[in-house]
């Protein structure tokens, strides 16, 4: 018996994901880590949140690689670092603070 691939385009799926301080990136596919962290970030920050953390796992530092590419590209960010209590498991952002002017929680431009 063979197994068959599914078409790319049902391949492709929507994840609804909770935005809370932490989020567990091991249910996602690796070619979907950087538009996910992307959209969590920003989503994150639009709730409130100014610190999450992001579980990569450790492995060979490939998908802690994306994250943090991702992280430092982000306008919301404004600083991270590896948690030093998952064994670089897993990274912490903290995210920008609201600019004055500009009501809280809107979303970054």
């Amino acid at each position: 018996m063979k197994i068959q691939p599914c078409p790319r385009e049902t391949r492709s799926l929507v994840h609804r994901v909770p935005i809370e301080p932490e989020l567990d990136l091991h249910t996602f596919a690796p070619h979907e880590i950087d538009s996910v962290v992307g959209e969590y970030v920003s989503a994150a920050y639009a709730k409130g949140l100014r610190e999450v953390r992001l579980i990569h796992g450790r492995g060979r530092g490939i998908q802690r690689g994306i994250v943090q590419n991702r992280l430092e590209k982000h306008p919301l960010v404004a600083a991270f670092w590896d948690d030093a209590d998952s064994h670089l498991g897993a990274t912490i952002a903290r995210l920008v603070q609201d600019s004055p002017g500009r009501p809280e929680g809107q979303p970054y431009d």
